[in-house]
């Protein structure tokens, strides 16, 4: 805005921050106090380059350049939540973006892999999180999204950070016994609604629950992908 100071868009930002956790995460049931305290903390408009900072608490996905984005506050704190994450869990976020699911993941206790293969989302993930999370808490990593990061598998949770049409065999295959692993399921080709799931492996197999309809930004390198079928 012309003629704001420093000081007059830190204190406008903090403001948008505490409304987008007031006006958008506590009526839609969140609850995790782990999870409010670390959305009301993070600087969302630092995981987004300088000319869309103004959108970074608005009640709608940003999008950004190749199809990709950063999902609404809203929707990323209901997956998340629904994760149940535990102080030490061992945490793989797949599509992390520009870092800011991973980073809220990694304030809520958890130790987190972020993997991303788009090197421009990285860019903006590796100037965000400094200063923000623990390196030893949160790693980036680059390559496909859809194999997964078998080398620091198993995970006690897994985030897939956008809707997609089915969950790859590779990373179900990275989720430890007891595991949990959370991402929206696209409707599209059953002529259905998407919706959140939760996955589960227990005793070698995997069990899905519904959680809650819902649309969110499809991960593009998910489309018409071999997966693994539930």
């Amino acid at each position: 805005m012309q003629g704001e100071t420093t000081l007059d868009t830190e204190t406008r930002l903090a403001e948008a921050r505490r409304h987008m956790v007031d006006g958008q995460l506590r009526p839609n049931r969140v609850t995790d106090p782990r999870l409010l305290a670390a959305m009301g903390e993070l600087p969302r408009e630092r995981f987004l380059p300088p000319g869309l900072a103004a959108r970074a608490y608005a009640d709608e996905d940003v999008r950004l350049p190749n199809g990709r984005g950063l999902i609404q506050p809203m929707m990323i704190a209901r997956m998340l939540q629904l994760l149940s994450l535990r102080d030490g869990d061992r945490v793989l976020v797949v599509g992390a973006g520009t870092g800011y699911a991973a980073a809220a993941a990694a304030r809520c206790g958890a130790r987190v892999v972020a993997l991303e293969e788009d090197a421009e989302m990285l860019a903006i993930a590796r100037r965000a999180l400094q200063g923000l999370v623990e390196p030893q808490a949160l790693r980036l990593v680059k390559g496909p999204l859809t194999m997964g990061h078998a080398s620091a598998a198993p995970y006690d949770a897994i985030l897939i950070e956008g809707e997609v049409p089915e969950v790859p065999e590779a990373i179900a295959g990275q989720l430890a016994e007891g595991g949990r692993l959370v991402t929206v399921l696209s409707g599209a080709a059953r002529g259905v609604s998407s919706r959140a799931v939760l996955c589960r492996r227990v005793a070698g197999s995997f069990s899905l629950t519904d959680a809650f309809d819902c649309a969110t930004l499809a991960l593009p390198s998910f489309r018409a992908k071999p997966g693994f079928v539930f």
